[in-house]
């Protein structure tokens, strides 16, 4: 009986397509992800952000009146608190109490104005009498000393012509200082009135100090770090709390410098917050950020943002601030410091834009 031979099975070599399909849709993957980084900017490194003021006193005092209380809100115009205005009512009394009585000093001044006026024209009159006197008295005595020689007049006539000549000199400086009197007179009452301007100014410092005692919100905003109660002596130029400026929110995002060429004020962006990621909020780029603290250990660069890289011992891609601000903000959910993502929308082609760039730099 034959034994049987039996064939051994042929391998089959694995199909290659599947392998060539593979690798092309990773190719695919990867240029739909590098257009979309490149039309679709993102980063996870953004944050909420606010203007904040300083609410400062403009005069110092006690504070009599607190109005609000930490974290609430108000609305511009809202009274914040009011210091004790008693000190400055008082001086606003003192300063039209003086003016009151100044003036009533200028009017019983004008009263003699007119005669004091007469007076100083009489003086004046005098004056010139005076000087009239005075050139003909010096005139004959000039005209005698030469006769003297020639025995055409005595010595007494000389000596009388040269004592009336003293004596109209003497009257003329009389005069002079009589009309200088009568001016004085006159111009106490042009001073009386500069007063009166000086204390009007007083009057009106006076009265600006009395409204600045009462401090109101100068925008909508929220009260934050508020610190202190009724009682405390509060001093001029001194921050009392923070007030943030809920009008406009922004988010900070901090884009990779190589990411910047696509990004122009007015982009459109989309925001979500850590603190509820189900909602999405719609804004558009203020500014770009021409400036950040290079931290490469050399010169400081004060007053710049100050973004950490995030590997220091691999040459990484710098991140610059894009502002960016929020069409129609949530009040309960915007906060200074919240955690957010921002995806921005950009609409130009990046090589035109860098055509642009170029064209304008040669123009």
């Amino acid at each position: 009986m034959s034994a049987s031979i039996k064939t051994p099975p042929v391998k089959r070599r694995p199909p290659v397509w599947p392998a060539i399909l593979l690798i092309v849709l990773a190719a695919i993957a990867i240029l739909a992800v590098v257009w979309h980084v490149d039309t679709e900017p993102r980063t996870d490194d953004a944050y909420v952000y606010a203007d904040t003021i300083g609410v400062s006193p403009e005069v110092g005092g006690k504070i009599v009146t607190l109005a609000v209380h930490d974290n609430q809100a108000v609305k511009q115009g809202d009274l914040l608190f009011e210091i004790d205005p008693r000190p400055y009512r008082y001086a606003l009394a003192r300063a039209q109490a003086a003016l009151a009585q100044l003036n009533a000093q200028i009017l019983l001044t004008q009263r003699s104005v007119t005669a004091q006026t007469f007076n100083a024209a009489a003086a004046r009159s005098a004056v010139v009498r005076a000087q009239a006197a005075a050139m003909q008295a010096a005139d004959t005595l000039a005209r005698t000393e030469p006769l003297i020689g020639n025995g055409y007049v005595s010595a007494d006539e000389l000596e009388r012509a040269r004592t009336a000549q003293r004596s109209a000199q003497a009257e003329l400086e009389a005069a002079q200082s009589r009309e200088r009197g009568a001016q004085a007179a006159v111009s106490g009452v042009d001073a009386l009135v500069a007063q009166r301007a000086v204390l009007n100014a007083e009057i009106d410092t006076a009265r600006l100090n009395l409204e600045y005692a009462t401090v109101r919100a100068p925008f909508d905003g929220r009260v934050v770090e508020l610190r202190t109660s009724v009682g405390q002596y509060v001093s001029a130029q001194k921050p009392v709390f923070t007030l943030i400026d809920t009008r406009h929110w922004y988010v900070v995002a901090n884009f990779r410098e190589n990411e910047l060429r696509a990004i122009r004020p007015g982009t459109r962006a989309t925001v979500y917050l850590m603190s509820n990621t189900g909602i999405r909020f719609s804004g558009s780029v203020d500014s770009v950020g021409f400036g950040v603290d290079p931290q490469d250990g050399g010169r400081a660069a004060t007053g710049l943002p100050n973004i950490q890289r995030s590997i220091n011992w691999v040459h990484v891609a710098q991140r610059f601030p894009v502002k960016i601000q929020i069409d129609r903000p949530d009040p309960d959910l915007f906060r200074i410091g919240t955690s957010a993502v921002a995806v921005l929308r950009v609409e130009r082609d990046i090589n035109r834009d860098d055509q642009a760039l170029r064209s304008e730099g040669t123009s």
